[in-house]
This record gives C-alpha cells, sequence and structure tokens, in this order.
C-alpha cells in the first residue's frame, strides 16, 4: 500500500464544484489521515441545539455560540468535545491532536480542564473516508487543502468561516473567498 502523508490538523475547504450538500461550503478540521482513512469534523456548521440541552455540565465552558456544532454525516448521536489549550502540557481528559488543539474526554468531570480551556466547541457526529477515499476526492478537485490556525476552531462566526478561511491564504485561492452563493444569479 502506498504511505500517505499525513494531513492531521490541515483544513479542509470545499471547493465551489463539490456537489455534496453535506459538505457545500464546509470548513473541515482533519483529526485524523493516514492509510486506514480519515476522520475530521465540520468547523462551520451550528445547529439551534444548545450545549447545555445534551451536555448541561460542559455548558459553560463553551464558546460562544454556545451550540452544538454538526460534525459530519457520520453518528450524528454521538458527541466530540474539541478544545484549544496552550502550552507544552495538557490537563487531564485532554488529548493532544495537532498542535494547541485536541479532544476532549467528555465523560470526565468538567472542573478538571475548566482552568486550562483557551476555548472549547461541541460537535455531534464526524465526517469520514475510507482508505484512499480523501484522497480521490482531492484528485477530483473537491477540496482545498491549507494550513489551520488555532482560532479555526472557535470562530465566533461560523458562518463566516470559509470565506475567511479563503481570504487568508496568499494564493489564488483567496480570490475564491469572493465566489457567489449561486453564479447563475451572475
Amino acid at each position: 500500500m502506498t504511505e500517505v502523508s499525513s494531513l492531521t490538523g490541515r483544513l479542509l475547504v470545499a471547493t465551489p464544484a463539490l456537489a455534496d450538500p453535506n459538505f457545500d461550503r464546509a470548513v473541515v478540521l482533519l483529526l485524523d489521515h493516514d492509510d486506514e482513512g480519515s476522520l475530521g469534523v465540520v468547523l462551520n456548521r451550528p445547529t439551534p441545539v444548545g450545549v447545555g440541552d445534551i451536555l448541561e455540565p460542559w455548558a459553560p465552558l463553551a464558546g460562544e455560540p454556545g451550540v452544538v456544532f454538526q460534525g459530519g454525516p457520520v453518528s450524528l448521536d454521538s458527541a466530540l468535545g474539541l478544545a484549544v489549550i496552550p502550552g507544552d502540557e495538557g490537563p487531564l481528559g485532554w488529548r493532544r491532536v495537532y498542535g494547541a488543539i485536541g479532544l476532549v474526554d467528555l465523560e470526565a468531570p468538567p472542573e478538571l480542564l475548566a482552568a486550562a480551556l483557551g476555548s472549547l466547541r461541541i460537535f455531534a457526529g464526524y465526517a469520514g473516508w475510507g482508505p484512499g477515499q480523501l484522497e480521490d476526492e482531492m484528485a477530483d478537485g473537491a477540496w482545498f487543502v491549507v494550513d489551520s490556525e488555532p482560532g479555526d476552531v472557535s470562530s465566533p462566526s461560523p458562518e463566516s468561516l470559509w470565506r475567511a478561511v479563503l481570504r487568508r491564504q496568499r494564493s489564488e485561492l483567496a480570490m475564491i473567498a469572493t465566489y457567489p452563493d449561486d453564479p447563475s444569479l451572475n
């Protein structure tokens, strides 16, 4: 099998050509990527459900907006917590994924992490790809792959994250940020 270069910690930004409605203008943070497949969460799909409605003890620690995000179309009945924790050491109940970004053990008592948390976001479900599936989609032009920044996880205006991530690129990708929502109206 061909060795896969890890994209863990990078962002997948849906191209305007991506036809899957689950990923229309999606920004996906890859939490795991290897030759066995890929797993990530969509950062810009807030739901109307408050964190307190499903994980009440974690609600005071969740960043704004304090809602659950739809992390992807897989396992919508499961929750993932992502937190940014600055520094070299993370607290018990947190596992580093990339840089300052890590997964929170939502079974742990929130007070174990409260003092260390820079931000917390809760996701229902995730996005997943089997071996080689994501690479095929990238080769077909479905995704731009760009570097993530810790603030992407906790963006206070997730509805504008797709444009913001593209706009900050130092290449022709920045121009894609101006792509109209409905090109047929041009």
